[in-house]
């Protein structure tokens, strides 16, 4: 009997130390997990507040540039691309930052750039007043054909960007119609396949507004799709010549084009651009904060139109857009 309560009492020993490792293991873990809740939070945080003022410097610098007048060309400041740098480098211009601060600062990555969105065909452009663009299709169609994409999508989001602009007492449909888009992404909404959409990121963006190309910026491709009678030699002439010295006017386009030079007009074409994105990539250690922001420029004013945040950790980590 006696063996028995002694084994008895051994076993509810065993078993109140493995109750207590238990509790006090969860104890442990809860902390830990509410101290890398808080820190991942805290890094979060600061890398929104950073990636904000690197947001109001890209603004500065349109608002700067649009001071100058003119063009708006490739040679220009907001045109070169911040290559990733220590966010040390940045506060060593400021008045005598603390070395706290400055040691911090040294683990923190910066990096970004501003893109002119006129340099592309603005896929909102297909359709005015709930009616179609013929020579905006005219245009969108030589950008297919180029691409080698099939011309049932173009007229497919054609005809799906006719119907969600139609808001007449006459349309019946109405509710049926899709959204207008906002992002290129969104265009798979319209009919593009991924395989086209993939394609066509590089030439085409979607803007608030209607929007002509800069012939300043545009790639060959782009040129070549957006005046008629172009062929892609004298595209690409034109990307060779603006190397030098930039358009001022669209009748130095004019010079360059030669015969086609009566394609050109200020409906379709321009010199100067309104509307940017401001790209910006923070990375610290295995964490990275991407954000990307469409901005409009009417003067000297220069106002954030949307924001798009992501974030990644680690090597195979994915975006997650944070609104």
């Amino acid at each position: 009997m006696m063996r028995l309560q002694r084994g008895a009492a051994l076993l509810t020993a065993m078993l109140t130390v493995v109750l207590v490792a238990s509790m006090a293991a969860a104890a442990l873990w809860q902390q830990w997990r509410s101290v890398e809740v808080e820190t991942a939070e805290r890094t979060r945080t600061q890398s929104l507040w950073i990636l904000t003022g690197a947001l109001d410097w890209a603004r500065l610098i349109l608002r700067e540039d649009a001071r100058s007048g003119g063009a708006d060309h490739l040679g220009e400041p907001w045109a070169v691309p911040l290559e990733e740098a220590r966010l040390s480098t940045f506060l060593a211009a400021g008045k005598n930052p603390s070395a706290d601060i400055t040691d911090q600062a040294d683990q923190v990555f910066l990096s970004g750039r501003i893109t002119d969105l006129q340099s592309r065909m603005n896929v909102l452009n297909l359709v005015e007043n709930a009616k179609v663009s013929e020579p905006w299709v005219r245009a969108f169609a030589r950008l297919f054909t180029q691409l080698g994409l099939p011309p049932s999508e173009l007229a497919a989001v054609v005809e799906n960007l006719r119907f969600a602009n139609d808001r007449s007492v006459e349309n019946g449909s109405t509710r049926l119609a899709p959204l207008v888009p906002q992002r290129v992404d969104q265009l798979r909404w319209l009919g593009l396949s991924a395989i086209s959409l993939e394609r066509l990121a590089a030439h085409i963006t979607v803007l608030p507004v209607r929007t002509p190309v800069n012939l300043n910026t545009a790639g060959a491709t782009v040129l070549y799709a957006c005046i008629p009678g172009l062929d892609l030699a004298q595209a690409q002439q034109i990307v060779a010549n603006r190397q030098t010295s930039h358009f001022r006017m669209l009748a130095d386009v004019a010079k360059v084009v030669g015969g086609v030079a009566g394609e050109l007009n200020d409906t379709q074409h321009s010199v100067s651009s309104r509307f940017f994105e401001v790209q910006g990539r923070l990375r610290m250690e295995q964490t990275v904060v991407e954000e990307r922001s469409l901005v409009q420029r009417e003067g000297l004013t220069v106002k954030t139109v949307w924001r798009d945040r992501g974030s990644q950790s680690g090597q195979g980590g994915q975006n997650v857009t944070l609104q």
